[in-house]
């Protein structure tokens, strides 16, 4: 598909097309450039007629490859991607990501193992654990064990030998979370705890992601630890709860989290059903919104804006009434910080707070559409022309509307594939242990270690290191592949998002391609050219892989920074820094600014390298200095279009999300014993309204591109052209009646 063979090659021409186009003075001249410095190709400037590409027929030279050494590069690298792959998934195992290890880099719970019956990771002393991030990584400094169940009851090592003395029962319970093969209750405790072969304490737990957390109870208002809030451990050191919740803070607001997502996920399963049904009604309804468009775009667009204004009316006054409701309401007064995230929404539903937001949202959108329709109705009247005219283009090549389909296949297969890639790179090498000491000043702190030798090292018994311990690490090696790990991985992220921005960046020059071919066509539909989308697919796979490769190298580089700008905010979010702060803001906006300006240029760049064919630089620049030409045009009439497909946007998913509210919420009589028994009706509710607005943008986003092609076209046919008879404009009588009335009023 990218053999280099096609870069040499150039457009065919066929007999007849050359004979209804090279001999025709009102074609010629359509395309003939005004020397007023347009960019045509060297023949048009001698007087020679230009020529046309028959599968195209538009202003296109002689086509080649363009930015062929990005497109070789681009082949490598996805070569190198493959084989990054195979390396990974042959060094990578994850089970290493999927079950906890111990101490001794065993897995949890694997079959086949001397663990295979103890899934779970217990910790012998949790206190010098600080926080959950710690115990999920596994870099708590203290033995880790698998065992089959966490305890559930209290007790310290002394008590223990005390009761031991009674019944061996409880030294049978007790030992189960000791090292395994120890067996001496007598030893002395100083030298247990000194060679942690059993836990100093234990406390009541329960598994979390594998791994024993402490249980916490609230007993009258207090949080407790079977029943206690101080205890003693097993050298009499007094101990409390508060040291327990900050060894696990977090964890309670995590085991909600999972609680709630059980919740959510049985949601999912009662519901899935009628959130397939609901989709299903916004895919329908946005076909049918397009379908109307094509014949009757001014009078649907006209209908949705004053649908719009008065759902946003209603909503308003839904609103003031209930801030009416809750005036002399009790609790009403209280602030949505203060209450904090709940998972259920109708807490908020009783706060003031949230409709006096509500309703001031919904009166600035309000007042913002009403100053547009009185200040730019023209401008909207334009706008509603060049969608009259896409819509057009799209009924006479409706098969344009189910590319993104092809598109989100293709991204589908890329975060698989990075998704997967990257799992095995972090499962990658083998058990790698280092010495972790109580003491920072241990000279021996994070150094490699074995566990086997480590004992007779006399390292632990050392007075700077007294106490020390060899525990697994993580997974690595000593070879370059393991030492340059977290590089494979940055490098897996960077060619992820170049592949998906490539992905995203083919779809537009199709589709650009594929409306242009509509725009300079002189007889519409005639001279269409048959199958024009599979045509511009071609012609762009074949020579504009580079340039394509290009500008999506360009734009992945800058949101890889923008990436690593958000790592390094995370780990300076600890530090009382004000001037670091504000320096990564600033970073931080103005990456997001350049991002925003290359996605826009870029997808510019794309349409004229679709028209005429040339580099990504080139084809940048003629974009940027026509949209700076009619910079009026593009300020207004493009943000005005867009601004229209964005409220059809919106009323599909607010009108599908409207019917999806009364059905969950059981006030459709017809469906009231069919609806779900729901923990939170929120969940498929908002499901339906995202993924309504995704379909409904999928669909739009084919009418915004052909919409910016054909006004990139229209820019450059006012440019080329002057409508007399010797250069006429290749646009629709309509869109030259308004759109050379707004010419003339700029």
């Amino acid at each position: 598909m990218f053999s280099l063979s096609s870069c040499s090659s150039s457009s065919s021409f066929s007999s007849s097309a050359m004979l209804s186009h090279r001999y025709s003075p009102s074609s010629s001249a359509a395309v003939q450039s005004e020397t007023s410095g347009s960019s045509v190709p060297p023949a048009a400037v001698y007087g020679v007629p230009h020529k046309f590409d028959p599968s195209f027929r538009g202003p296109v030279r002689r086509r080649s490859c363009t930015d062929v050494l990005c497109c070789l590069i681009f082949i490598i690298v996805i070569l190198a991607y493959v084989a990054l792959g195979i390396v990974a998934w042959l060094h990578g195992d994850p089970k290493k990501v999927l079950y906890p290890t111990d101490s001794y880099g065993q897995f949890c719970g694997q079959r086949g193992t001397i663990n295979e019956n103890k899934p779970i990771l217990f910790y012998f002393n949790i206190l010098k654990c600080t926080n959950p991030a710690i115990l999920i990584n596994l870099q708590c400094p203290t033995t880790q064990m698998c065992v089959s169940r966490c305890p559930d009851r209290f007790a310290t090592y002394t008590e223990m030998r005390l009761q031991h003395k009674l019944s061996r029962s409880y030294w049978d319970y007790y030992r189960q979370f000791c090292k395994p093969g120890f067996n001496n209750p007598d030893k002395p405790v100083s030298q247990v705890l000194r060679d942690e072969d059993c836990p100093s304490m234990i406390v009541p737990s329960r598994p979390f992601l594998q791994r024993c957390l402490p249980e916490f109870i609230t007993l009258n208002g207090s949080v407790t630890v079977a029943n206690r809030t101080r205890f003693k451990d097993a050298l009499e050191m007094p101990r409390s709860v508060t040291e327990l919740q900050h060894a696990a803070k977090g964890i309670t607001g995590l085991l909600d989290t999972k609680e709630l997502g059980l919740k959510i996920v049985e949601d999912y399963a009662k519901s899935w059903a009628w959130i397939l049904i609901g989709l299903l009604l916004a895919l329908l309804i946005s076909l049918i919104f397009i379908l109307l468009l094509r014949f009757t775009a001014g009078v649907l667009l006209w209908t949705t804006i004053i649908i719009v204004l008065l759902l946003l009316t209603y909503g308003m006054w839904f609103c003031w009434m209930e801030l009416s409701r809750l005036r002399d309401s009790p609790g009403s007064d209280v602030g949505i910080m203060e209450v904090g995230l709940q998972s259920d929404l109708q807490v908020y539903l009783h706060l003031s707070q949230t409709w006096i937001i509500l309703f001031v949202s919904l009166a600035v959108s309000e007042a913002s559409i009403l100053l547009m329709l009185i200040f730019l109705r023209r401008r909207v009247r334009v706008a509603i022309a060049l969608l009259r005219e896409a819509s057009k283009a799209m009924g006479h090549i409706p098969t344009t509307l189910f590319f993104p389909v092809v598109t989100f296949l293709l991204i589908t297969v890329c975060i698989s594939y990075w998704a997967t890639t990257a799992v095995y790179l972090a499962s990658s090498g083998e058990p790698v242990y280092k010495v972790v000491s109580p003491n920072a000043s241990c000279s021996h702190a994070n150094s490699t270690c074995s566990p086997e030798t480590f004992n007779r090292s006399g390292v632990s018994s050392s007075p700077p290191c007294a106490g020390s311990l060899c525990l697994f690490a993580f997974y690595g090696g000593e070879t370059s592949y393991h030492r340059y790990l977290f590089v494979l991985q940055l490098s897996n992220l960077l060619v992820f998002l170049w592949l998906v921005n490539f992905s995203l960046a083919l779809e537009q020059c199709t589709l650009a391609g594929t409306f242009a071919s509509y725009y300079w066509s002189r007889r519409k539909p005639e001279d269409i050219p048959p199958c024009p989308l599979f045509s511009s697919f071609t012609r762009t796979v074949r020579y504009h892989t580079g340039s394509l490769a290009f500008g999506a190298l360009i734009l992945s580089m800058v949101q890889l920074v923008r990436i690593v700008l958000e790592y390094l905010e995370q780990k300076l979010r600890g530090v009382n820094n004000s001037v670091s702060r504000f320096i990564m803001m600033c970073l931080k906006c103005c990456f997001w600014c350049l991002e925003r300006f290359i996605r826009y240029l870029n997808r510019n760049a794309y349409i004229m390298v679709a028209i005429y064919g040339k580099n990504l630089c080139t084809s940048a620049r003629e974009a940027f200095f026509l949209l700076m030409r009619n910079m009026v045009r593009v300020a207004v009439l493009d943000r005005v279009t867009d601004f229209l497909l964005f409220l059809g946007k919106v009323l599909i998913a607010g009108g599908v999300g409207v019917v999806a509210f009364f059905f969950f919420t059981t006030r459709i009589p017809v469906f009231q014993e069919r609806v779900p028994d729901l923990n939170y009706y929120w969940v498929p509710l908002l499901t339906v309204v995202i993924g309504s607005y995704l379909i409904a943008h999928g669909f739009f986003s084919v009418y915004a591109m052909c919409v910016d092609t054909l006004f990139l076209c229209f820019c450059d046919d006012l440019e080329r052209n002057d409508g007399s008879s010797n250069k006429p404009f290749l646009m629709s009588p309509e869109l030259h009646r308004i759109l050379g009335k707004s010419t003339q009023n700029r």
